[in-house]
């Protein structure tokens, strides 16, 4: 996997609550912006592809998430989707001028940040284009194909008491490795980015994982798909077992302003790991559409679906 370059600067940016969030800035300052939200269990290490393409002509700007990484655990109360929205609102203010557009990226619970945000009014400001990968607005739970049954209350009950399990991680193992090589990547992704992403979630700690799997399992943020109104592409892998496939088609038909939805095959849910060339690409083609070019020519992205 990549190795996570050097910031230019970190900061912390203060959330609507007094909650501290880790902020990291990589490239040139006066290059066009773009700001990556990670998901759940995850941290910015995880972007460590994205950050290391992009910052060579883009200015990269990637945050923790509250109780991820290197931003604190917050109060027992202090995990919602209102959280994620102040929280999103709390970077762009800290690292963007007045006025100034980025690209914005989620993955998975950071995609939902987005749909959270999308009527803020720093959002508002500030969001040229969004990219959504690996996400979805509702129904995770019921939908979640990690494990092998037919949809039912069964499937749905047995998923609930896996993703909400308060059993600490514990140290990689063999075993480990494989259960969430199965729950979260295609399985011809190369070992070592398997290897990397357990590592990256096995460092999250269980207060953090446990509170926002309770957020997760009752998340309704159709709303905010409704009020998502800029350029907006969705990326999927067609082996995700965590957002299958049925939660980019959705948003792809309710999204105001869908910009494309692009599938990667074989990819699970890990895409900017598993495929990072395929997200790359996606985030310089928003950037050179609603930015302005810069960099090399973008290159062929996924399998694109026609959105009607």
């Amino acid at each position: 996997m990549t190795a996570l370059p050097t910031p230019a600067r970190t900061l912390d940016a203060v959330s609507a609550d007094g909650s501290r969030i880790h902020v990291e800035v990589y490239g040139d300052e006066g290059a066009p912006p773009v700001v990556l939200s990670h998901g759940w269990t995850c941290s910015i290490r995880f972007w460590a592809a994205q950050i290391a393409d992009l910052a060579t002509d883009h200015r990269v700007i990637a945050y923790d998430q509250r109780g991820h990484g290197g931003t604190p655990l917050a109060a027992a109360d202090g995990y919602s989707t209102e959280a994620l929205a102040d929280d999103l609102e709390a970077v762009l203010d800290a690292t963007l001028a007045p006025g100034e557009r980025a690209v914005l990226a989620g993955h998975s619970m950071g995609g939902m940040t987005m749909m959270a945000a999308s009527a803020r009014p720093a959002f508002r400001e500030h969001a040229a284009a969004v990219l959504l990968c690996s996400t979805g607005a509702s129904r995770l739970v019921a939908e979640s194909l990690v494990v092998p049954m037919r949809a039912g209350r069964t499937r749905t009950g047995i998923t609930r008491r896996i993703l909400g399990a308060r059993a600490p991680l514990g140290p990689v193992t063999p075993l480990s490795v494989r259960a969430l090589h199965y729950g979260t990547m295609g399985p011809a992704t190369p070992k070592d980015r398997v290897r990397e992403c357990v590592e990256i979630v096995h460092a999250c700690p269980r207060a953090s994982r446990v509170a926002w799997s309770q957020v997760l399992d009752s998340l309704d943020l159709e709303f905010g798909v409704r009020e998502l109104t800029v350029p907006t592409v969705v990326l999927v892998g067609d082996a995700d077992r965590l957002t299958p496939p049925v939660h980019a088609r959705r948003l792809a038909a309710e999204l105001p302003d869908c910009a494309g939805l692009i599938t990667v095959a074989g990819a699970g849910h890990m895409t900017p790991v598993e495929a990072p060339e395929r997200v790359n690409a996606a985030l310089r083609e928003l950037a050179a559409a609603h930015l302005g070019r810069v960099g090399n020519d973008v290159a062929a992205i996924g399998t694109k679906e026609d959105v009607g």
